[in-house]
């Protein structure tokens, strides 16, 4: 599946809103991948599968209660934040990436989407001022270094089930990185979730603060 079915097999209970968002992001992003390149050209065909459901896979491990401040750094094109700002609109997404044009299209997607609880900035994550109940991103770094700019904005007012931390979304072998890191955390498997191949290595790592 290619198209908005492949959210609804494994989020079936959708508003109409919310299916409409999430049916629009394929010609959005198609437009402006055309003219600022944030998502890789073969993968725009499988926007569904290896974008906007691996963002997803977030709410599989999580559902975040309203009211929530969520950070996304390093969004590029605005992953995972815009399919999350989507899934739960009574919580509120910051997201921030240090390249200007990535931000852009981030904007313009949301505008056009009228996705009111998320806003973007083109900043580095080490400048961002506020606190969050949890930093979200898609394998900017490794996890060691991610962690250092990003321990100082977690807020110490827990609302939710899990503990404030990092949510980050990560494929392929991590052991070596996570030795290196060498704090807690807890490992889930896309896969437990997601019947599609291109999950087999994906993952959520969970670090609480």
């Amino acid at each position: 599946m290619s198209d908005v079915s492949l959210i609804t097999k494994y989020f079936p209970n959708l508003s109409e809103k919310q299916l409409k968002q999430f049916g629009e992001l394929q010609e959005l992003y198609t437009l402006w991948n055309a003219q600022i390149n944030v998502v890789s050209r073969q993968d725009i065909e499988n926007l569904y599968e290896k974008h906007i459901l691996h963002s997803l896979g977030i709410a599989k491990v999580i559902s975040f209660k309203a009211g929530s401040e969520i950070l996304d750094v390093g969004t590029g094109g605005g992953f995972p934040g815009i399919p999350l700002a989507i899934l739960f609109p009574e919580c509120h997404f910051h997201l921030v990436d240090s390249i200007g044009k990535k931000i852009k299209v981030v904007t313009e997607v949301a505008q056009a989407i009228s996705l009111n609880n998320l806003t973007a900035q083109h900043e580095r994550a080490e400048n961002v001022a506020n606190d969050y109940d949890f930093i979200v991103s898609r394998a900017v770094t490794r996890l060691k270094p991610f962690y250092t700019w990003v321990e100082n904005k977690v807020s110490k007012k827990q609302q939710n089930d899990f503990k404030n931390g990092i949510l980050y979304l990560k494929g392929g072998d991590l052991e070596e990185e996570l030795q290196e890191f060498g704090g807690k955390y807890t490992l889930y498997n896309l896969s437990a979730h997601f019947e599609e191949e291109f999950f087999e290595t994906k993952k959520v790592v969970y670090v609480p603060f």
